[in-house]
């Protein structure tokens, strides 16, 4: 039973984010995970070589790989109903609890307490904050592909993250939207011209 974990951990593919929403093209929460763990890792980088901050890019990247493997046993809950109220979301966020300790559990002991902190979120303020950005920007980039592909499904998601992006305190937030988002909307061959 201890040596299930990652086996399980392999099974993020199968959870579909969108659920209530039609997709051109299908978001699973492992894709979803390596992308926040691409941003997450540029985030922090941009905090240091532009910002002078000392975050730890690294770091920030593995949270992120981490970020939504609760879901493994929840399921992807759409965020209308995640974030209806305040009581479904303090619950679900004890679900979310739950199913990370289960998770955790699933390892020898010796591993707990090294994986533990990574399934239930809990990192430093600057991590925290980096990958939650990351997360953001991601799902901002899978509206706008959606967008692009012409399915207008996105279009009221696409109008209120690029709002929580746009109103973000974070600089490296509003530097990777001035000069890396604009290239998302280019074809292949602008993206290597």
């Amino acid at each position: 039973m201890n040596d299930n974990f990652f086996a399980l951990i392999s099974r993020m593919r199968y959870i579909n984010r969108w659920g209530l929403m039609r997709n051109t093209i299908p978001e699973n929460i492992q894709e979803h995970s390596h992308m926040v763990a691409v941003l997450a890792h540029a985030l922090a980088v941009i905090r240091n070589e532009k910002f002078g901050g000392n975050a730890d890019p690294n770091k920030c990247a593995v949270y992120a790989l981490y970020h939504d493997a609760p879901e493994i046993l929840t399921g992807d809950l759409p965020t209308p109903v995640k974030y209806y109220n305040p009581e479904i979301k303090e619950a679900y966020k004890q679900v979310e609890v739950v199913s990370a300790d289960k998770l955790a559990a699933l390892l020898p002991p010796e591993f707990r307490a090294i994986y533990a902190p990574l399934l239930r979120e809990e990192s430093d303020p600057e991590t925290h904050a980096l990958v939650k950005a990351a997360d953001k920007l991601s799902a901002y980039i899978k509206c706008l592909e959606e967008l692009h592909a012409g399915n207008r499904e996105f279009t009221l998601a696409e109008s209120q993250i690029r709002k929580t992006l746009e109103e973000s305190t974070l600089p490296e937030v509003a530097y990777f939207m001035e000069h890396f988002l604009p290239a998302f909307d280019l074809t292949l061959d602008q993206l290597q011209g």
